[in-house]
């Protein structure tokens, strides 16, 4: 049962974020939003693991600079409609 919500609500952030709610899409984006969290509250070991493993830490900057632009073109679409 809280396994559904919170599937709920990581869909309803990826549309929010990106607008995109394809699978891929959400599972990127619970990978950007653990990586972030543990940077910030372990940064020791976000370190660490960048270190062990440095394809997996450039393969999260692309997953970052994807979502990054997606949410870019999102905020550009929703200034557009504000301004119509």
């Amino acid at each position: 049962m809280m396994n559904e919500k919170m599937d709920a609500m990581v869909e309803k952030y990826a549309e929010l974020l990106t607008g995109d709610t394809s699978e891929q899409s959400i599972e990127e984006i619970k990978m950007y939003v653990l990586y972030n969290h543990i940077a910030k509250t372990m940064p020791a070991l976000a370190r660490h693991w960048n270190s062990l493993y440095p394809e997996g830490k450039e393969e999260m900057k692309r997953i970052v600079r994807d979502i990054q632009q997606k949410n870019k073109a999102v905020r550009e679409e929703k200034k557009e409609d504000d301004n119509s």
